[in-house]
């Protein structure tokens, strides 16, 4: 059983590992400030999710419920607090790289706009 966990604290380990590393050059390669926090707060929070969730397999007793404590904590505000950002961002009037869809957000605040008028 020991040996089983082992292994699977280490695949857990390196696929954080990867993920946080996909995260990091999604941040250096990505057009705007939007997809970057993108990329940032998802595959970085799933990245250190898997790290302490192979530390807890690793480890033993009330660290272990430790981990996975900050893992389910860290998955429930991560994206929370991506998005808000992006909204304070959006709102500050930094405009994202859009494509053939369009600004949507921006669309809907200018009919509430016209609608109060």
């Amino acid at each position: 059983m020991e040996a089983f966990l082992s292994l699977l604290a280490s695949v857990l380990l390196v696929l954080g590992a990867l993920l946080g590393l996909v995260g990091a050059i999604g941040v250096i390669r990505l057009p705007d400030s939007y997809t970057r926090m993108h990329s940032a707060s998802k595959a970085g929070a799933l990245g250190a999710a898997l790290i302490l969730t192979g530390v807890a397999a690793a480890s033993e007793g009330a660290f272990a419920l430790a981990a996975l404590f900050a893992a389910g904590v860290l998955l429930a505000t991560a994206p929370l607090a991506a998005h808000a950002m992006a909204r304070a961002a959006h709102r500050a009037g930094i405009t994202p790289h859009t494509g053939p869809l369009g600004d949507a957000l921006a669309e809907a605040n200018e009919g509430d706009k016209t609608a109060r008028k």
